[in-house]
């Protein structure tokens, strides 16, 4: 059902399709059909919290009310800057496992985080790929927690690099930017265009849960919703207020993700 929900929506958006930064229904733009690529959807297709995240009940319990992107409690930053990863080898071809790798070595070469393959380790990342879209936990939870990215073809859905990223920033601890305490002096959300029953991806986070490392609001990062995430019409969800800004980019981390991962995870020597 979610899966469909998601091509559902993907035909409205040919419909809607952006014309000079206004989304307008017209029988031309019903013709763009066939540039529109299924995989911009990828990371709303899992029917997870937010599109593509997974809960603790701790986490749920806490995320009620209001603020920010980043978790404040250090129990769920992963000890020691590392994080075990054992990717399910036969979920995946050669060539995703190894942009699987090129993403976490983006990470790395940014911070002062350490990815590393899973011994023995009890607290680790397992990274499969045999459900719909993309998810991940946030922050270190215990045992193995895991991260899904939907086989598409490198480059593609699951398997742009920025949204491999994207999920292992989660992994990381950091929710989605547009929840930020500051947001509403930064975007509009239109929630009469938002797809019934998922209005609680556009909450706000509460401040004893989560920080923004006094890191100014980020349209560029990685981590914000696209101006039209779980619309049920094909028409925006999120209104920039800056006429300027572009939202929802999947092409790599922005000097603010940097600046708060290498805030989160105290690495001096990279700010």
């Amino acid at each position: 059902m979610v899966v469909l929900r998601g091509l559902t929506l993907l035909v409205v958006l040919a419909v809607a399709f952006v014309q000079a930064g206004v989304l307008r229904n017209t029988p031309e733009n019903a013709a763009r059909l066939r540039n529109l690529r299924p995989d911009e959807l990828a990371e709303e297709l899992s029917g997870q919290f937010e599109g593509d995240i997974v809960l603790s009940e701790e986490q749920e319990r806490s995320l009620l009310s209001n603020r920010r992107n980043g978790l404040i409690a250090t129990t769920y930053r992963w000890p020691d800057n590392t994080v075990p990863v054992m990717i399910v080898k036969e979920d995946f071809t050669a060539e995703q496992i190894e942009h699987i790798n090129r993403g976490l070595r983006q990470i790395e070469s940014v911070t002062c985080l350490k990815f590393v393959t899973r011994t023995e380790e009890t607290d680790y990342v397992r990274v499969i790929g045999t459900g719909s879209g993309c998810y991940s936990s946030v922050g270190h939870r215990g045992g193995a927690q895991t991260l899904n990215l939907q086989p598409y073809d490198v480059d593609t859905g699951c398997f742009r690099l920025a949204t491999i990223v994207h999920e292992f920033i989660h992994a990381l601890g950091f929710y989605h930017q547009q929840s930020a305490s500051d947001r509403d002096q930064f975007v509009q959300i239109v929630w009469d265009n938002i797809e019934e029953g998922k209005e609680h991806n556009f909450n706000i986070y509460d401040s004893n849960t989560v920080t923004d490392f006094n890191v100014m609001y980020d349209y560029g990062s990685v981590m914000h919703y696209s101006s039209t995430a779980f619309s049920k019409n094909g028409l925006r969800t999120i209104v920039p207020k800056d006429p300027n800004a572009t939202i929802g980019q999947r092409v790599g981390m922005s000097e603010r993700d940097i600046s708060k991962l290498n805030h989160m995870y105290k690495c001096l020597n990279k700010n």
